[in-house]
């Protein structure tokens, strides 16, 4: 298969997808390596598909940005150790709240966000696993713990007690 046929077939597989899909479950597929995937996806992104990466993989989106489903959606500004980012993460998802974004403010390259999409103690787990094993860093860590969250939840009341909940932890930035 061609190098066209094979991202028609990325943007079709992505399109029929209602979950995040890896590179490298998209290498097994096309039976390529996860590098092919990973460039490929970055041509398309060059070419003007929204495509946006998870730590659970690839989504597709019309408008470049994921649909949360949510009929509330709040921005969090939070402040922990790396230590308590699980803890911080849990508490969100524990009110049946999904961690869509973070963001943080770098000195060099002014605001850098990364999609999550977090929603349950497993994909909470997945993210750090992923932290641990690769050594990678959480964007926080280039800020000093600080960082802003947009969470999805089914109304404002659910959001309000997040907040309440994570500024009892001393995680929430006044």
């Amino acid at each position: 298969m061609n190098a066209a046929k094979r991202r028609e077939r990325i943007i079709s597989y992505l399109k029929s997808s209602s979950m995040p899909t890896s590179a490298s479950h998209l290498a097994s597929l096309l039976e390529v390596s996860r590098q092919i995937i990973v460039s490929d996806i970055a041509l398309l992104r060059a070419g003007g598909v929204n495509i946006s990466a998870t730590p659970r993989g690839y989504i597709l989106s019309e408008d470049g940005s994921a649909k949360s489903g949510h009929d509330f959606e709040g921005i969090l500004a939070c402040r922990h150790t790396s230590d308590q980012l699980r803890e911080e993460l849990y508490t969100i998802v524990d009110f049946g709240a999904e961690v869509l974004d973070v963001t943080i403010e770098h000195s060099l390259y002014g605001q850098l966000s990364g999609k999550l999409n977090l929603s349950s103690r497993y994909d909470v787990d997945l993210f750090l696993n992923k932290i641990q094993n690769n050594s990678d860093l959480p964007l926080s860590c280039l800020t000093e713990g600080i960082h802003l969250h947009k969470v999805g939840c089914r109304d404002e009341k659910t959001f309000q007690l997040i907040k309440k909940a994570l500024e009892s932890k001393n995680m929430l930035i006044k």
